[in-house]
């Protein structure tokens, strides 16, 4: 859905990969944006497609702030229009067993996957899955509470959408 609302709004073209892009990768970030407030300089998050929107093409946008990138996988989260459009390229809503269950999916197909470097060897499956959860809670909490919840007016009344409604 990123790669098509890239696409629509800013005509930035997906290109497919030669393998699947699969695993927890490594991710910097820019930590003063609400959006990513309490993540860790770097961190993991959950990849899998077989497309993506060039990173070259995205910073050359100038209507998008790239939030968190890295190398291997390119985009992960970038945002337009004074924090209106955001954008997610990973898999942040994957629990602890979804990409293991993906892989393992695939693997019985025999599909290529381009499994790209996850973690450190000393770094278990559990904490990695700990990370990745703590991280994709901080951006859900963080994308409610300073781009909804804090920008919503507390009096709804005479806004467009409740301008039929009366205080009755």
């Amino acid at each position: 859905a990123a790669q098509a609302a890239l696409y629509h709004f800013y005509g930035l073209k997906k290109r497919k990969l030669d393998k699947k892009m699969f695993g927890f990768l490594a991710q910097g970030n820019e930590p003063q944006i609400p959006l990513v407030r309490g993540f860790d300089d770097v961190f993991l998050a959950p990849h899998s497609r077989h497309t993506e929107v060039p990173i070259e093409d995205v910073h050359a946008c100038k209507d998008l702030t790239v939030l968190a990138e890295s190398d291997e996988a390119g985009l992960f989260l970038a945002m337009a229009e004074d924090s209106r459009k955001i954008f997610v390229m990973g898999h942040p809503e994957y629990d602890r067993v979804t990409l293991d269950g993906e892989y393992k999916r695939d693997l019985a197909k025999a599909s290529p996957l381009k499994c790209l470097k996850t973690t450190t060897v000393t770094t278990t499956q559990k904490t990695v899955a700990s990370a990745v959860e703590s991280h994709a809670n901080n951006l859900y909490t963080n994308w409610l509470n300073y781009y909804v919840y804090q920008s919503t007016p507390y009096d709804l009344y005479g806004t467009p959408d409740f301008s039929s409604i009366s205080r009755g």
